[in-house]
């Protein structure tokens, strides 16, 4: 099972917010023309969950709803050599691209790509870091404030007592944190996407538990529909 927290920084309403990632990408042949009706198969290597979809008449395909994990694709098409790109990094609300050719031969035949992803994303223009499973889980962190981490990346500032153990604190020093030059606590948090905070001024209702936490990212400038900067968690 899987748990995420999403910090959120805006002075405007907040749509729905996911902790899923997505891949997405074309099917071609090497001359650059589109393969349609192509079947693409997913595979979560973590969990061995498989999905499998054809590619559209304009050869895309498009996993959605993907929790955070290494995954495989694997493509095959009559006529075309069988099809493998493994090493697939998804993360907390992060689009991966992936592009197919595929080459003429026998199905029995398998190109294998093993390259690492890249970590361009063109699709969006939003801003943010993703700090993974070692760097959540090891780094030094005094009183076990997982909201104390959001400070390793670029553009957080921590205000007033944040720093440090929850325990016995006021609630408002739990997430008092100024991210992308936004004013400090106007944070939204959320758990599976699903909000956390307290209609008091905005208020975190429970800090996670730095075991919890695999990776997440903190989203802080050029953001997409939702119009908020973000802290997002994936847990196991």
């Amino acid at each position: 099972m899987s748990v995420g927290v999403l910090l959120s920084l805006s002075c405007v309403s907040l749509h729905a917010q996911s902790t899923f990632g997505s891949i997405s990408g074309t099917v071609s042949d090497t001359t650059g023309a589109t393969v349609s009706d192509a079947s693409v198969t997913l595979t979560n290597v973590g969990t061995a969950e498989k999905r499998t979809q054809p590619s559209g008449s304009d050869g895309l395909y498009t996993f959605v709803n993907l929790f955070p994990g290494q995954y495989r694709i694997d493509v095959e098409k009559q006529g075309f050599k069988h099809f493998a790109h493994t090493g697939i990094a998804v993360d907390v609300q992060q689009s991966t691209h992936v592009d197919v050719a595929l080459q003429v031969g026998e199905l029995t035949q398998v190109v294998e790509v093993t390259a690492a992803t890249p970590l361009l994303q063109p699709d969006t223009s939003s801003l943010g870091t993703v700090v993974d499973q070692r760097e959540a889980n090891e780094l030094p962190l005094n009183g076990r404030n997982i909201f104390n981490l959001t400070t390793i990346t670029p553009s957080v500032v921590p205000q007033g007592n944040t720093n440090g153990t929850v325990v016995g604190k006021n609630p408002f020093d739990f997430a008092n944190y100024q991210i992308g030059g936004a004013f400090a606590n106007e944070a939204a948090e959320y758990l599976d996407g699903q909000p956390l905070n307290i209609g008091y001024i905005n208020l975190p209702l429970e800090v996670p538990t730095q075991d919890s936490i695999t990776e997440f990212k903190v989203q802080y400038n050029n953001l997409g529909p939702s119009g908020a900067s973000s802290l997002a968690a994936s847990s196991t």
